[in-house]
């Protein structure tokens, strides 16, 4: 009886490390990869818009989103007068609005929006490469011309936009004379203005 006393506890004795190792080992570790890997990944998303900061901050996205809000405010302004009721006061309530408008303009709130939009669309070694490159002499070029060269590009897009429109109703109206007789027709039944 002392004999079989004996094995049994040296069995549990030997037993007992492996039962330990297996009860604390899979769910312990695997909670603390787990904690782990979130640190990385929080730490990894960190640098990720750190660097995207450093983009935006070098390429001027917060001035460039400016200036195209007011390039939009030039659009904009005969639109909103237009669809006012017509009379004296258009013109100051156009012009209050968008003084109101401009001093709502935040750049660091224009940023925060982009950021999530690169974070999408870009990778971090991309947002890296970018940056070196805007750091570069024909990057920084880049920046001071790529507004001047988007305007010149939508105008001469517009410009031939409307060619191409003319062009194109000129040949549908000569394909189809009726319809060129309906258009004369409307214009003398219109009322004088």
């Amino acid at each position: 009886m002392k004999a079989s006393g004996l094995v049994c506890s040296t069995l549990l004795l030997l037993a007992l490390p492996v039962i330990a190792q297996d009860s604390s080992s899979p769910d312990t570790e695997s909670v603390a990869a787990a904690a782990q890997a979130s640190r990385e990944q929080v730490k990894l998303k960190q640098v990720k818009e750190n660097d995207i900061r450093h983009l935006l901050q070098i390429t001027g996205a917060g001035d460039l989103a400016a200036q195209t809000m007011d390039e939009m405010e030039k659009s904009m302004r005969p639109l909103i007068t237009n669809a006012l009721p017509p009379g004296d006061y258009r013109e100051q309530l156009v012009e209050l609005f968008f003084q109101k408008f401009r001093a709502k303009r935040d750049a660091g709130q224009l940023v925060e929006l982009i950021i999530p939009v690169y974070d999408k669309y870009y990778s971090d070694e991309e947002i890296k490469a970018l940056t070196q490159f805007y750091e570069t002499p024909v990057g920084r070029k880049m920046l001071t011309v790529l507004p001047k060269v988007s305007a010149e590009s939508q105008a001469a897009g517009a410009r031939w936009g409307q060619q191409a429109g003319r062009e194109t109703m000129m040949e549908v109206l000569a394909e189809h004379p009726e319809l060129q007789n309906a258009i004369q027709a409307a214009s003398k039944a219109q009322p004088a203005q």
